[in-house]
């Protein structure tokens, strides 16, 4: 892979649907918080180890 554009020109393009979800802020609202509550989660099992 000498070339980066070579590369790119390769990869998938998103679909209207992945476009459409990516720009809606009530999507984004949730993933952030599935992300924030499976963060919470690891965290809250590291500190009650023993």
């Amino acid at each position: 892979m000498d070339n980066a554009n070579e590369s790119i020109s390769h990869a998938p393009m998103p679909t209207a649907k992945t476009l459409r979800s990516r720009k809606n802020l009530i999507f984004q609202i949730w993933r952030f918080a599935a992300i924030n509550l499976r963060m919470l989660n690891m965290i809250r099992k590291g500190h009650h180890q023993k």
